[in-house]
């Protein structure tokens, strides 16, 4: 069965995204079309890139990146909750994208945002990193507002009802994408 990673890229104490990616492994193990795992960055800890050697030779030599590289390779798709910092997306997931390479490759990633304006400045700045690393992010995403979907800039999170549908065409792009794709690396999910 497809295997899909809820990664929260927010590491900040307090933050958001833990009730947001929480709230997408809800909706998405009623479903039963996927197998869907929680994927915590500020758990996963990883320090700055610290491997002597680029990631696309694999020859990675901390074991931090080892257990990360393992990770990674043993889901077919991910959905990222990031929120916007500065117009962009949290350097903790920079540097847990750019950690490995092979690992990403031809999977699927569906994109789930929140900040002031949805944080869709994040995922305009996410698409071109995960297109390096050939990773194909779907068409449909969730954008949620700190002003309308939040109480106190995080404090609690209450989706507006138009996201649950949002956030079904993006399983169901997410799955089938993830789906195809592990036929060409030989995976028959």
């Amino acid at each position: 069965m497809t295997k899909i990673a809820i990664i929260t890229a927010s590491t900040r104490p307090a933050r958001a995204g833990v009730h947001v990616a929480q709230w997408v492994l809800e909706q998405a193990r009623k479903r039963g079309d996927a197998v869907y795992e929680p994927i915590d960055l500020a758990e996963v800890d990883l320090p700055p890139i610290d491997e002597p050697f680029p990631p696309a030779t694999g020859r990675y030599t901390q074991s931090h990146t080892q257990r990360w590289a393992a990770t990674v390779a043993s889901y077919d798709g991910y959905v990222i909750v990031t929120p916007e910092y500065n117009h962009s997306f949290p350097g903790t997931l920079k540097n847990a994208l750019d950690r490995v390479y092979a690992e990403w490759n031809n999977k699927a990633a569906g994109l789930v945002s929140y900040g002031v304006d949805g944080g869709v400045r994040a995922v305009e700045a996410l698409r071109p990193v995960l297109g390096a690393l050939q990773l194909a992010d779907i068409s449909a995403q969730v954008t949620l507002n700190l002003r309308t979907d939040f109480v106190d800039f995080g404090a609690s999170f209450t989706p507006g009802e138009h996201h649950g549908p949002a956030l079904t065409t993006l399983l169901d792009q997410l799955v089938s994408w993830s789906s195809a794709l592990a036929r060409t690396r030989g995976n028959p999910s």
